[in-house]
């Protein structure tokens, strides 16, 4: 989700074969296409009113890294490439064709012609420049963009539709991150506000629809965009989009956004949860969900922290977890317990599950190895502190909360004595940066695994503060590999490192499941598991 609860993430003669090979996702349950299941011919007008439940505060496409509100300010702004869902490879949006140097260090793209943001200005390979010139000054929340173009060494204008993007070394996930909404291409007059006047008034992006009105916690309405005519080369319809206008609202409750749903007041609600699911289905509504890839849902442990620089305690955490009951109790049917740090649906995944069962005695012996014994309160304690730990959490999602209150009851029954504590979703980039945590619980989603190097090397964010090891050179290498095949190694042993030193603990893959009226149609998983609602219909 961060999608850090949500935040963080990061495909070239080589180009398709790693695109493909690297790329491939699967979708988990139904999804995608006619969300409806009727008939009839796709029809323009009409209020889309999209239940979400929570906002992170900011309408920035490049600041943005929590799911619901990506759902939103995706739709204002287009990138230079597309993703397929189905097969991963990359195909054309705003850039008609590109170029890829063997090393791939260099990335040329052709722009096509005719594109205008909606304050009238010209998509030209200055603005792209201008955008990517500026993404790395966007500090703490733009970690996501600013990870993606890591490395680079210039953006070059070569003429007025070509721009040539070079970095300092091979950069294998570029391609991919052009993507995504964090790349998104703003007008140069967006390009020259800061970070916090693009975060509270929004942006001018050339995408399907722009933002009208955002009351922060409230709601964020955006209107069809007149004269579009340049959307990805996925999309089935050309020219403007069929809706009016896209009405997002926040309603924290999920039982609320259920009812809301039911009695048609919205027409599509946002993380719908097991206690939900058995009054959507059937009726008016289909559920539609999907495996999100990237990070999974877990806890961000600071090994900075005296308790964590001990391998043992960490690695007791990640035993005395029970994944399987927290996936079947808490959240949506289909959900999958953690079986690495990167969800099935990731490029490279590796199988670890051996490396993350519940074993409650291995998890016991691991702490009485690292010194903690047990007190009469049954919670553990060394050198008269308490074995203790506060998780910081963030209202993004609802199954947050009751996964944690698990978690909690089970490392209570190792003797851990843990505290959880929520705060703001828009105090999770901070928190993160500034290292003010023992634990946090997120997840960041991306289709590409440098999302590893984005969110563990310890050269960029090194969000979980990690020691320098050889996890850096793995990172490293990774993306600085053409060969499919090699990356594909280098991947699997980051991930093998992550999850043997337990620098992370990772419990469950992230289902995205949305409640979806069967009025409404085509309302489509883009490659993130994230929303293009340029094809939506109703009728």
């Amino acid at each position: 989700m961060i999608a850090l609860p949500h935040v963080r993430t990061s495909r070239w003669a080589a180009l398709t074969a790693v695109v493909t090979t690297s790329a491939l996702l699967t979708a988990c349950g139904s999804g995608g296409g006619d969300a409806g299941g009727g008939t009839g011919q796709p029809r323009s007008g009409g209020t889309l009113t999209f239940a979400v439940g929570s906002d992170s505060g900011c309408v920035d496409p490049q600041q943005v890294a929590s799911n619901e509100t990506i759902y939103s300010v995706r739709q204002i702004v287009d990138s230079l490439t597309d993703q397929d869902p189905k097969t991963g490879k990359i195909v054309p949006w705003l850039a008609k064709s590109w170029d890829v140097s063997p090393d791939a260090t260099t990335f040329t793209f052709h722009l096509r012609s005719g594109v205008t943001f909606s304050d009238g200005s010209k998509l030209t390979a200055q603005v792209v420049k201008d955008n990517f010139d500026a993404v790395p000054k966007l500090g703490a929340l733009g970690t996501l963009a600013e990870g993606y173009l890591s490395g680079v060494k210039s953006t070059t204008v070569v003429d007025p539709l070509t721009v040539k993007v070079t970095f300092s070394q091979p950069n294998a996930q570029f391609l991919q991150a052009t993507s995504t909404h964090s790349l998104g291409i703003e007008s140069s007059a967006s390009v020259k506000k800061t970070p916090q006047q693009k975060c509270s008034d929004g942006v001018t992006g050339s995408g399907p629809f722009v933002l009208k009105q955002y009351v922060q916690n409230q709601s964020l309405t955006l209107a069809r965009r007149t004269g579009y005519a340049w959307g990805s080369s996925l999309w089935s319809k050309k020219g403007e989009a069929y809706l009016d206008k896209l009405v997002f609202k926040v309603v924290p409750e999920a039982g609320v956004r259920a009812g809301s749903l039911q009695s048609g007041q919205v027409d599509a609600v946002a993380s719908v949860g097991k206690a939900n699911e058995a009054a959507l289905k059937g009726g008016q509504v289909t559920l539609q969900r999907r495996a999100n890839p990237g990070v999974v849902f877990g806890l961000g442990l600071n090994n900075s922290r005296p308790l964590f620089k001990d391998a043992k305690v960490r690695q007791a955490i990640l035993h005395a977890i029970d994944r399987q009951q927290i996936a079947d109790t808490v959240f949506p049917t289909g959900t999958r317990p953690a079986t690495s740090v990167l969800a099935h649906t990731t490029p490279d995944y590796t199988d670890l599950a051996s490396g993350l069962t519940f074993d409650a005695s291995k998890a016991k012996s691991l702490l009485d190895a690292a010194g903690w014994k047990t007190g009469s309160d049954g919670i553990r304690a060394k050198g008269g502190q308490k074995l203790s730990l506060t998780i910081k959490w963030f209202p993004n999602a609802a199954t947050n909360q009751p996964a944690l209150e698990l978690v909690q009851q089970q490392l209570k029954a190792v003797g851990v004595d843990v505290a959880l504590k929520q705060l703001q979703v828009t105090q999770f980039a901070p928190t993160l940066q500034s290292g003010d945590y023992d634990a946090v619980w997120g997840n960041v989603t991306r289709a590409d695994p440098d999302i590893l190097r984005s969110s563990f090397s310890t050269e960029l964010a090194n969000f979980y503060h990690l020691p320098p090891s050889s996890l850096d050179t793995a990172l490293s290498e990774q993306a600085a590999t053409v060969d499919p095949a090699k990356r594909r190694q280098l991947v699997g042993e980051a991930q093998q490192l992550i999850v043997q030193n337990a620098y992370y603990a990772p419990v469950v893959e992230l289902q995205t499941q949305l409640g979806v009226s069967k009025k409404v149609h085509d309302l489509d998983f883009d490659a993130s598991s994230r929303l293009q609602l340029h094809d939506t219909w109703i009728g």
